[in-house]
């Protein structure tokens, strides 16, 4: 198996691209630094394509390897032959070297071994090999009777031959392919309600059908997710008859009429009792799979924009974390994240004391001279909402809010992280700290949580939760490592993101800034308990200083290309030239442009590209929602059906798929992400559903 032709030949890449990316593996380098400080060896390739191309490399090697060991063990019973292996070395696919293996691979006790234990295997063969002159099968048999063996009548002996016969035949890796082929291409999914009186949420399923090659991802979480909580019964009817005519057209041979009936015998045994158990486990488990890894991709795709929103910076927040019975949780931070004060007030049911909430609000914004206020999406943030709006405008002061997804801030309350953080504080004072820092420093505060709670996903605790949280760590990594991180003020939960750094390096790099005071230059991480040349290599570049003895150190510019920015400082850059100033400075022409860009906007965070958060003053309510009206929105959520907006009243909208744009469109995520700010047009409300529809087409 050449693994670079392949990947080159996939992934549509140079030759070139492909080996140096897999040498940079090899040695032990991590996504961001390939994609950030070796852009010419790979081609200048992001960090998404590596990490697919990453994944792709490992499935390739374990195929390589899973190959050469099932030829050893089948070579080690004696029964490999040379168009054997090269079957097996052609394989591209796990489940054909399976497949190739299954004849040889040791059984459990079955009918068959039972069979041949009882010395029926030369009868097997015999009718296989249909060459039986009429009248003659039946004494054949009887030379295969054994009492001591248990096989007393020739009924007896075919029984057994036939059992022999069903087990190759479900063992022949040729027929499962075209059973498998057919079953995919012609098969359907079918459900049906348990208790179809009761209503769910799975109602559409109930009496449903679908083909399988057509039945999009959403609906086999959905149909899995049913099955699981005991609501649905979930059955594959494959194309039986078509599948057996298939089947007994490559085994019998319509000469043998003899053997005929006992090989269609034993290839519709064969089919009902072992293949179709075994393929339908096969085709379920593919579909979630692949329903799996693109419910992956699309929280990744979700994750990537959210963690990416562009700080609030220069402001002081005040968070608030909502509820009815336990009042709302109130906590004020000043401009770098600090809190400065806390309180707990009941303006909503039951308590509803309105006027007492909003004066102990108005005393805290005046102050400490609030800028912003940031309200919590959860229980009671409508409410909320209205209240601290009428507050709002009684306040002689310019002062707006925005809701703020609060999804995870109770995981970050209850967590080692929170308790470390504020051990003498409540729980629930923790989250409106979180929900306050997220609006200045999204990023920095959601690195505390698992990914997987940040909430911008679809089914996302039914799905593998290794898989997920290593696609998710991936994201969270890329996004840290693009924005780069102060190494003087940076928590631990956000240094151990940064590329080569370990959770238990980013402690000891605390540790030093706790004994020594700040990092002066980045030299001095060298000095750190358990970074060495190698980590430092990684991890350097994406740390930053801002005020330290080298201003080069509050940019990306690795430590390796100093000497280049330094020659270029001060001196006028011809940009239009590169090619030949990078040969001049002997550097990588992508090297050089980054270079360049770092030196013209020194400690430029990235983030500032993205779409501002919309702030309001005014609260609209679901019943001021007329048909066509065009509001701005905020995309919270991209699923695989369409797109969830924040439009600013109680329930997000839905623009499904059909309204995102006037031509196809494969997926929601070709045009929208999370965080976009959209003009959209409301197409219909229902009030006593709570369902908003909405469109971007034509606005």
């Amino acid at each position: 198996m050449d693994i670079v032709k392949i990947l080159v030949e996939e992934f549509q890449l140079k030759p070139f691209q492909v080996t140096n990316t897999i040498n940079l593996i090899d040695e032990g380098n991590t996504i961001p630094f390939i994609a950030r400080y070796r852009k010419e060896q790979t081609g200048n390739l992001k960090d998404t394509v590596l990490r697919e191309l990453f994944d792709r490399l490992n499935y390739l090697r374990n195929l390589k390897g899973r190959q050469e060991e099932v030829i050893r063990l089948i070579e080690e019973q004696g029964k490999l032959t040379e168009d054997l292996k090269m079957d097996i070395l052609k394989s591209d696919t796990l489940q054909r070297v399976e497949d190739l293996y299954r004849p040889y691979r040791p059984k459990r006790r079955t009918r068959a071994t039972i069979a041949k234990e009882k010395g029926l295997e030369g009868l097997s063969n015999i009718i296989l090999e249909q060459r039986i002159e009429k009248g003659q099968l039946e004494e054949i048999a009887k030379s295969y009777l054994d009492e001591e063996k248990g096989v007393n009548t020739e009924e007896e002996a075919l029984a057994g031959a036939m059992d022999i016969i069903a087990e190759i035949i479900s063992d022949n890796a040729e027929y499962r392919a075209i059973i498998r082929k057919m079953a995919n291409n012609k098969g359907v999914i079918q459900t049906e309600g348990v208790e179809k009186q009761e209503k769910t949420v799975y109602e559409m399923y109930y009496d449903y059908k679908e083909p399988i090659k057509t039945i999009p991802n959403h609906r086999i979480l959905a149909i899995n997710r049913g099955e699981k909580e005991k609501v649905l019964k979930v059955n594959l009817i494959f194309p039986d008859e078509e599948i057996l005519s298939k089947i007994k057209s490559k085994v019998i041979n319509q000469n043998s009429i003899e053997t005929k009936e006992f090989l269609e015998l034993s290839i519709e045994d064969s089919y009902k009792r072992l293949i179709f158990p075994s393929i339908e486990r096969e085709i379920r488990s593919n579909l979630t799979e692949r329903a799996e890894e693109e419910a992956i991709k699309v929280f990744a795709l979700n994750l990537k924009p959210l963690l990416m929103q562009p700080p609030v910076k220069g402001k002081t927040v005040m968070g608030i974390d909502p509820a009815f019975r336990t009042g709302c949780k109130v906590a004020v931070m000043d401009d770098t994240g600090k809190l400065l004060a806390f309180t707990t007030v009941y303006p909503t049911e039951p308590q509803n004391q309105v006027e007492k909430a909003k004066k102990e609000m108005k005393d805290l914004i005046l102050k400490y001279n609030v800028d912003i206020i940031a309200i919590g999406n959860g229980t009671a943030s409508r409410e909320t909402e209205m209240i601290v709006v009428e507050m709002i405008k009684e306040v002689d002061k310019d002062i707006s809010y925005i809701i703020v997804n609060e999804a995870g801030a109770s995981v970050y309350s209850a967590s080692e992280v929170g308790q470390e953080e504020f051990p003498d504080l409540d729980v629930s004072i923790r989250g409106a700290i979180s929900i306050g820092r997220r609006l200045q420093d999204p990023l920095a505060e959601l690195v505390k949580i698992e990914p997987k709670h940040i909430g911008v996903g679809q089914y996302q605790h039914d799905l593998n939760q290794g898989k997920l949280n290593q696609a998710l760590e991936g994201v969270v990594e890329d996004c840290v490592n693009t924005v780069g991180v102060d190494l003087n003020t940076a928590s631990p939960s956000l240094l151990r993101y940064v590329s080569g750094i370990s959770s238990r390096v980013a402690l000891n790099l605390i540790k030093y800034r706790e004994e020594k005071g700040k990092f002066s230059n980045r030299e001095e991480l060298l000095k750190v308990k358990g970074l060495g040349p190698k980590t430092f290599t990684q991890c350097a570049g994406f740390l930053r200083i801002p005020g330290g003895s080298n201003p080069l150190d509050n940019t990306a510019v690795h430590p390796e290309s100093y000497s280049i920015a330094e020659k270029l400082l001060g001196n006028n850059i011809d940009e239009s030239n590169i090619e030949s100033l990078s040969q001049e400075l002997d550097v990588g022409p992508l090297t050089l442009k980054d270079i360049i860009g770092e030196l013209k906007k020194p400690g430029r965070d990235p983030r500032e590209e993205m779409p501002k958060p919309i702030l309001r003053t005014d609260v609209l309510k679901m019943e001021d929602l007329k048909e066509d009206m065009i509001l701005t929105g905020t995309v919270r959520n991209v699923v695989d059906f369409g797109a969830f907006v924040d439009i600013g009243v109680k329930q997000d909208g839905l623009i499904h798929i059909s309204h995102l744009s006037n031509k196809y469109i494969k997926h929601p995520k070709e045009v929208v992400k999370v965080g976009d700010i959209v003009k959209v047009r409301i197409l219909g409300v229902d009030i006593d559903r709570g369902r908003i529809s909405l469109s971007i087409k034509d606005v």
